[in-house]
């Protein structure tokens, strides 16, 4: 039997922490799987993502405070003996920076390393500090999409990662009936509906799409499924432009299938990316997605129903919305994503990997 370990910085909803959780759930039955989250600690982490009940027995918290604290370096490697890991994953920079050094502290571990994003390496200081983590802890380097290798390629300058895209349960995010899901979850029946999934943070780009929303015809609803610290900013953005009527603020979901099939049409406005879930999950339950072209984002969408726009511009926006409404979504994206983006294709590359690395 293997121990393989996760690190991730926290674990709240988001695209890194639900693929972590789907390797966690999906690996293979002879081995051991566990999930280390450097912040946080269980109770508030479950309060605020009730998925994490059922896998509890598998994560370990840290409780790490902001700042740097390098005796967490020790308590992971402490950690690393007594679990007897065979292989440490690490998503990330700042689980790269403690979980890398741990590992290195003891005999037998091996490192795998998934980048999610590069636009953090844009930074001097982040891409100077990246480079010289890979120079010490040598990782087994990977990048959830080829816009991401390139850019680790180019900026840490190093041979192209290998590639192995994020992936979705497909047999859970499935096409199912609008007025169903929309009387679930209360929202209104007859409007056109474009939703959003995502943390309501500046970088996922919430503030341009509710600008967009403006000029769009009143009987388009806008509703935005997550949690975030831009959350009561964008409610008074929506109330300025007297929108409070048609932005929807749905919270975190647990069944996110739901909130996809009743919409008209997805839309992921971020400023930076790396390769999204959300645009995948939307697609999967059949609707089609507007995504603004950064980081691997493009990759995400089916050729024959995806729409890629320019970031940060609420007039292209909306004028890219007016046109997917009027289009009327009339290729079914699904196929696309069952071929490309599978939950199953990722386990196995990563099961390959460790495999490999052990």
């Amino acid at each position: 039997m293997k121990t393989h370990l996760q690190v991730v910085q926290h674990l709240r909803p988001g695209g890194i922490e639900t693929m972590a959780l789907d390797l966690l759930a999906n690996g293979h039955t002879a081995d051991r799987r566990l999930i280390v989250s450097l912040e946080g600690n269980q109770s508030q982490a479950i309060k605020i993502w009730p998925r994490l009940e059922t896998c509890k027995e598998n994560l370990i918290f840290l409780d790490k405070q902001p700042g740097l604290q390098p005796a967490v370096i020790r308590r992971l490697a402490s950690l690393f003996r007594r679990h007897k890991v065979d292989v440490v994953h690490t998503h990330h920079i700042g689980p790269l920076l403690y979980a890398g050094l741990a590992s290195r502290f003891v005999p037998g571990v091996r490192l795998v390393h998934t980048e999610h994003d590069a636009w953090h390496l844009d930074d001097r200081r982040r891409c100077r500090l990246e480079r010289l983590l890979v120079m010490l802890t040598r990782p087994v380097l990977i990048a959830d999409s080829g816009t991401v290798a390139d850019n680790m390629r180019d900026k840490l300058r190093i041979a192209r990662p290998e590639i192995i895209p994020n992936g979705i349960d497909t047999n859970r995010f499935t096409p199912g009936d609008r007025r169903d899901a929309r009387k679930l979850l209360a929202l209104p029946l007859g409007a056109t509906l474009i939703g959003c999934s995502g943390r309501l943070e500046m970088v996922k780009g919430q503030q341009v799409l509710i600008d967009a929303f403006a000029l769009l015809d009143k009987d388009c609803h806008l509703v935005l499924a997550g949690s975030g610290s831009m959350e009561q900013s964008l409610r008074r953005q929506a109330t300025a432009l007297g929108m409070a009527d048609r932005v929807h603020f749905a919270g975190n979901l647990e069944e996110l299938p739901v909130f996809y099939r009743a919409l008209d049409l997805y839309c992921q406005p971020s400023l930076n990316e790396g390769l999204p879930l959300a645009p995948l999950e939307a697609q999967s339950c059949g609707i089609p997605a507007v995504v603004t072209d950064v980081g691997g984002s493009r990759e995400t969408l089916s050729p024959e129903s995806g729409t890629l726009v320019r970031a940060n511009d609420p007039v292209e926006l909306a004028r890219v919305l007016k046109r997917c409404i009027r289009s009327g979504g009339k290729s079914n994206p699904r196929p696309f994503i069952r071929a490309s983006f599978d939950t199953e294709a990722m386990v196995s590359s990563y099961r390959r990997l460790y495999a490999g690395a052990a």
